[in-house]
């Protein structure tokens, strides 16, 4: 008879800040799990198979790396959150990468602690700590200093100055956990120094390498301490097995079986990616780099050789780098340049010669900053009486080097011919892998454009570009019609990128208007697409939002003197054009006024003679008398005396 599965629905588990980078490969592996992937109960899901449902805070303004995560919570308070954590079966919580995360996580458990009573379901609470608790271990035997620290001596270690808080908090949790084991487990896991992936810790000589920029990768200090590490692919896998074994030990070390030095790891990554040189320096110039925490420079420091017995023991974990970061490296590498999208960019450019190829290159390689390939990079073996094929192996070397595998390259006017393509981009397979992938171009840009055009453009060069590309007349004419004659054999070069899968896009030049160019390079960087490059450093961001800020302060400045000036003339202008209507009107009205009197004047006069006499007469008259009507005793004196003078 068939045992009868047990229905439940998948765990729910709570990370903490699940958007940055430990947290975000946990929380992404339990989301991929199933109920197959190593639970000691068989029971059947009734969500899609998945053994659990992911749920955490994140950052403001911030959403986890994909969709896997069921819920996200940004900047809730804590009775929001202790809400959400009581509703959770497994708590995590990730202090490896930032101090302020241990204060949230001293009050997660505690709370949740004080709410056992409340639990209607058993509740698991992992903290993911660090090693740099170990930091300052006194070593088990003085005499015997290959012993490694295990984490069956848990007790012994001795924390960082800088991580008090981090050993106090571990502390915490498993006494905590000791309570009711049945209710409320709580686990230890402390976690090696984590790379993979972003690379977190030792992403500064990951970046510096894979820029290139300096000759030498900086080792500080003496480079002899030994980095107790771990994948951090590998970390979630070890937390994913907490989960479902639910150990008996509570403190378990999360380190895989290496033992390098940070002198050995800064070597291989810089061989890996960069030139391979390394340079010791003091450990104070450590301080002054902008992409390492303090955190993360203390950690730097740490000198432990370790050995996690309980995983080992405990769990059949399926390890990506058990061996470490140094003998796996090149795996690392290419997970780096993938997750980060350091993925080079390989154009080749052809054409006939005089058609722009070597400018068109120069801008590629300026936009996305690749390396320009030429074949005058290899013209020094023909001066020195190399053999024929010795300029190929040197462009094929150049092609092959770490700057162009990191950035990637723009080929110029090569491979000319079929023969040379096979030979160029011909590598050997390594382990079985065809190589020539590696090294074939994504893009092939095939230019052309008219006889009469090339001959034109050449005509009207200067004579120094004349020289200097050897266009003279005839040498010029004799390597158009090479070309032309080139591509109509039986297997022109192009056909060779045909059979790679890879089809050549035809630009036809017609113009030697800037404009007309700006439009084209416009539609080849359409064509390549988007940078795959660093961004701007911190230091060149702040530096480019200066000159920003201070050409936007400048351009302000002369706008506000310039409305000013503006502002100032136009109060001149409408000043004197006061002044100058004040004076017009003053004039007319000087000119009415001389009117008025010219043509008053009779009236005047006559008024004066017959009229206001009598008038002032009646007036006098009507003040002494003083008539309770003066307007009709007026009247009757002025119509009296007008009659009198009339008989007059």
């Amino acid at each position: 008879m068939e045992t009868e599965k047990v229905k439940r629905s998948p765990k729910r588990v709570f990370v903490n800040d699940v958007d940055s980078y430990a947290s975000k490969y946990i929380a992404k592996l339990l989301c991929e799990c199933t109920d197959a992937d190593g639970d000691d109960e068989e029971v059947t899901s009734d969500h899609s198979g998945a053994a659990f449902q992911v749920v955490g805070t994140v950052g403001e303004g911030r959403a986890a790396d994909g969709p896997e995560v069921l819920e996200e919570y940004s900047q809730p308070d804590r009775r929001e959150l202790l809400s959400k954590l009581m509703d959770c079966d497994v708590v995590i919580y990730n202090i490896t990468q930032h101090a302020v995360h241990v204060e949230e996580a001293l009050w997660a458990v505690s709370a949740l602690h004080g709410e056992i009573g409340r639990f209607s379901r058993p509740k698991m609470f992992i903290l993911v700590s660090t090693v740099m608790t170990w930091a300052c271990s006194n070593p088990i035997d003085p005499e015997s200093v290959e012993l490694p620290f295990t984490d069956e001596i848990f007790w012994r270690r001795k924390a960082h100055p800088n991580f008090q808080q981090h050993i106090a908090l571990e502390r915490r949790v498993v006494k905590l956990g000791k309570t009711n084991r049945k209710l409320f487990s709580t686990y230890v896991v402390a976690s090696g120094l984590q790379y993979g992936m972003e690379e977190q810790v030792f992403h500064y000589a990951f970046k510096k390498s894979w820029l290139g920029q300096e000759k030498r990768v900086p080792v500080f200090g003496d480079g002899k301490n030994i980095v107790p590490m771990i994948h951090v692919k590998d970390l979630a896998s070890v937390v994913q097995n907490v989960i479902q074994q639910r150990p008996k030990p509570f403190y378990l070390l999360a380190v895989d079986s290496s033992s390098n030095t940070m002198l050995d790891v800064v070597k291989a990554i810089s061989s890996a990616l960069g030139r391979g040189h390394i340079q010791k320096t003091i450990f104070q110039e450590a301080f002054f780099m902008q992409d390492l925490s303090v955190m993360e420079i203390d950690s730097l420091q740490v000198n432990l050789r370790m050995e996690g017995i309980y995983i080992r023991k405990l769990f059949s974990l399926s390890w990506l780098c058990e061996t470490g970061l140094v003998e796996n490296m090149e795996a690392v590498v290419e997970e780096y340049r993938q997750t980060r999208g350091l993925l080079p960019i390989r154009v080749c450019v052809l054409g006939p010669p005089a058609v722009g190829k070597t400018t068109m290159s120069k801008k590629i390689c300026e936009h996305y900053q690749l390396h320009h390939i030429f074949l005058k990079d290899a013209d020094v073996s023909f001066q020195s009486g190399g053999p024929p094929e010795e300029p190929l192996e040197v462009l094929k070397r150049k092609m092959m080097s770490n700057p162009c595998k990191n950035q990637g390259f723009v080929l110029d006017d090569f491979p000319r011919t079929f023969e040379q393509a096979e030979e160029l981009f011909y590598v050997e397979e390594q382990d079985g892998v065809p190589q020539t992938r590696k090294m074939l171009p994504e893009l092939v840009l095939n230019l052309d454009a008219s006889d009469s055009f090339l001959i034109d453009r050449v005509i009207n060069l200067p004579e120094s570009l004349v020289t200097e590309h050897h266009y003279e007349q005839e040498h010029f004419l004799r390597r158009l019609a090479r070309y032309r004659e080139g591509n109509m054999e039986e297997e022109p070069v192009v056909h060779y990128f045909i059979e790679q899968d890879i089809s050549p896009v035809l630009l036809e030049i017609t113009s030697n208007d800037q404009s007309d160019w700006w439009l084209l390079m416009q539609k080849i960087f359409t064509a390549v697409g988007p940078t795959r490059n660093y961004g701007a450093s911190i230091t060149e961001v702040e530096e480019e939002e200066r000159k920003e800020t201070e050409e936007r302060m400048k351009r302000e400045a002369q706008e506000r003197a310039e409305e000013e000036q503006q502002e100032e003339e136009e109060a001149r202008s409408r000043a004197a054009s006061w002044e100058e209507s004040t004076r017009r009107l003053e004039e007319v009205r000087q000119q009415e006024a001389e009117l008025l009197e010219a043509e008053s004047g009779p009236s005047r006069k006559y008024l004066m003679e017959h009229v206001m006499p009598t008038l002032t007469q009646g007036l006098i008259e009507c003040c002494t008398v003083r008539p309770d009507n003066p307007v009709d005793f007026l009247a009757e004196f002025l119509f009296k005396n007008n009659f009198t003078d009339n008989q007059q």
